[in-house]
Parts: structure tokens; sequence; C-alpha cells
């Protein structure tokens, strides 16, 4: 006879999630195998970090609002409703730092799903619930080198059919299949391109390529995620290093010619790339480097999320944990 067994307390490094509704034990914040969510990748979900504070014993939670705003803004995309406000989002994700009291670096994932248990794919009468939880998390990408990536022979699914500017937790199977190929081919990870063959973004975050001393970035009718830590490059760039940031179509060829290419997300955070296809990058540093622009905007990013940069505070959210 088979028995059911419940996760090892390992599996759950912070104790609490937000649930239905309010705080619960992680090992309680399941949901059954008959989900709708489940059965057919019915949901959106949201990727913020928090930065560990150990001086002041506090979490920096970088740009949860906007996060929270978008996840609110594709809900009606997908027929979802949801209880929580704006507010009551950023507050309960304080709330759940403060019950967890990380000692680091944190990933925040809150997820909107339909809740039902129906058999068949129509999104009406399902309903939806919102869940939070939080785990430790360093660097999902390292950041101290560069990576080696290739182009996937994957492309992006499209606008047309499920759209990328929402992170609709069914289209990740792409990502999966990008991200899966590229390691098992000896990469890093993948550049895809749409299916018109523009390049669209890495397997899972943004993409910026540098060219003649202009910072350019696939457009956000390419197929991409309307990424809110791009976004934050795009500022840095332009009011800090003073650049001209160009929004447009790429060609695949311009990024074996580019001078500097790096990721951006939340999880990636600002990680370069510095070779694709197999073909070194060459830049102001020597060829197979880390570029000088790259190196920067990382520095000036990992400053602004641990609120070392004043101008910025504004994008941090300070979460005292005692």
């Amino acid at each position: 006879m088979m028995h059911a067994v419940s996760p090892a307390p390992e599996s759950f490094p912070h104790p609490y999630s937000y649930f239905r509704g309010g705080f619960v034990p992680a090992t309680q914040a399941v949901i059954p195998i008959q989900n709708h969510a489940f059965l057919y990748g019915t949901s959106i979900f949201e990727g913020i970090r928090a930065y560990h504070l150990p001086g002041q014993n506090a979490m920096c939670l970088f740009k949860a609002k906007e996060h929270y705003q978008r996840l609110l803004s594709n809900a009606g995309m997908f027929y979802m409703e949801i209880e929580e406000d704006l507010d009551r989002c950023v507050a309960l994700t304080a709330e759940l730092l403060r019950k967890n009291q990380p000692t680091g670096d944190t990933y925040i994932r809150p997820t909107l799903f339909k809740d039902g248990c129906v058999v068949g794919t129509n999104l009406d009468k399902v309903p939806s619930s919102l869940c939070v939880f939080t785990t430790p998390l360093g660097d999902y990408l390292p950041t101290d080198r560069g990576l080696s990536v290739c182009i996937s022979n994957w492309r992006r699914n499209s606008d047309n059919a499920i759209p990328p500017r929402a992170k609709a937790g069914g289209a990740y199977m792409n990502t999966a299949l990008i991200v899966t190929d590229a390691v098992r081919n000896g990469f890093d990870d993948g550049i895809v391109l749409t299916q018109e063959g523009m390049v669209s973004e890495g397997s899972a975050m943004n993409l910026f390529l540098v060219r003649d001393g202009k910072l350019i970035t696939p457009a956000v009718t390419e197929h991409i995620l309307e990424g809110i830590t791009r976004s934050a490059i795009i500022t840095l760039a332009q009011q800090e290093l003073g650049l001209v940031v160009e929004q447009r179509p790429v060609n695949r060829t311009e990024l074996y010619v580019a001078d500097e290419i790096f990721f951006c997300g939340t999880g990636a955070q600002v990680v370069s790339v510095t070779s694709v296809d197999n073909r070194p990058l060459t830049n102001a540093n020597g060829v197979g480097a880390v570029g000088p622009i790259s190196a920067r905007l990382q520095a000036l990013y990992f400053e602004v999320v641990r609120n070392q940069h004043p101008k910025y505070a504004d994008w941090c959210h300070i979460v005292p944990l005692a």
C-alpha cells in the first residue's frame, strides 16, 4: 500500500506562505491534483527580490509595487479576479518577510491561479486565488563572469498565442525547453527568437546589447516580457551613464557583432554575455571579456537594489524584521 508523504521540512526553508487569504505553514499551502492551474497551467505570477540589509536587520523589497501592478494589470487578460488590492499585496508581502525572518537575499513568488477543481479549459466560472511564498536566493545566474549562450532552436511563444508580456505559468514550458537544451549542449543559457526570426530575449530574462556606444534592446512588440528590471536599466543607462537607448527590432547577426551583451531580470539581476554561438564578443576590455558598460550598469544596479543610491530610494521598500 502506498502512503501519502509530507514534504520534508528542508524543502521549505521559510516556514510560512500566504495562501487563500491568510498566512499558513508552508507545508499546508497545497492544492489538489484536480486543481485547474495544475491541470492547465492557468496561473500568472511575479518574481520579486528582497535584499538583506544585515546592518539594519531589514530587507530591501525592490519595486514590489511595480510587480504587483503588473500582476493586477495582467489578471484581466486571463479572466482572473483578485480580492487583494495593490496596497494589500505589498503589505502582506512585507508581513510574510517578517514572519519568515530571512537571513539572506530572498526571492518572493506571488502567483494568481485558477483555484477550482474543474476538468475543462474554459476560464469562466473558475475562481481565482493568490498565493505567495518566499525562499532564499542568491545568484540565479553567475554575476562574476560572462555567460556563453546559444541561439535557441525554439521560438518564443507569440503575443497571439500565450502573451509573453504576462508571466503565464503554462508559457514557461517554452522557457524550460530553451534553457534545458542550451545547458545540455554545453552553454549557460539561450537566446530565443520570435516566430519572425528577430531577437526576443533570453530564456527568462530581457536582453540588451551595446553597439557603437549605444544601448539597444528589443522593443516591447518583439514578444518580450515588459520587464521591470529592463525599465530600471533603461533609466540608469540614460540618467547615470548618459547613454542613448534604442528600443527596436534586433537581427540575430547583430548579436555576433555586438560590443557587449547582457541579460537582466529579477532572477538574473544583471549578468554579462561574452560569447554567442561560440563566437566571443570583443570590446574595450578584450576578446570574450565583460564589457565596461555592462560592468558599470551591473555595479549601479547592485547599489540601487540595496538602497545605497539615494536618488532611487523610492524604488525600495524597507521592511524591518524586528
